[in-house]
């Protein structure tokens, strides 16, 4: 098993109030039901304000790299991506479970 996780920081002059963040989160919340492919998915807003935190998180659970690869051009993942690349820059990590 993956486990992929990505952590969001929103960019300079982007904040909570910004009217592309609630549709960027919803389509976020979203991609769990779906991509076929994550068999669990769970994202959120960081609660820490340490300066080192980043701003949003979402992960998954996928099978393995060759469903990793699916997830990661499903064009409803991809619709995700348009809209958080707008007002984000993101870090990952997928993890061998």
């Amino acid at each position: 098993m993956i486990r992929h996780i990505v952590l969001f920081k929103l960019k300079p002059g982007v904040s909570w109030d910004d009217p592309r963040v609630e549709p960027a989160e919803g389509l976020a919340a979203k991609v769990g039901g779906e991509v076929p492919e994550l068999h669990e998915w769970s994202v959120g807003r960081n609660i820490s304000t340490r300066p080192v935190a980043y701003d949003f998180a979402a992960v998954g659970l996928l099978d393995d790299e060759e469903a990793l690869e699916r997830y990661l051009v499903h064009p409803f993942h991809q619709e995700a991506i348009k809209a958080w690349r707008e007002i984000s820059d993101w870090v990952i990590a997928d993890v061998v479970e």
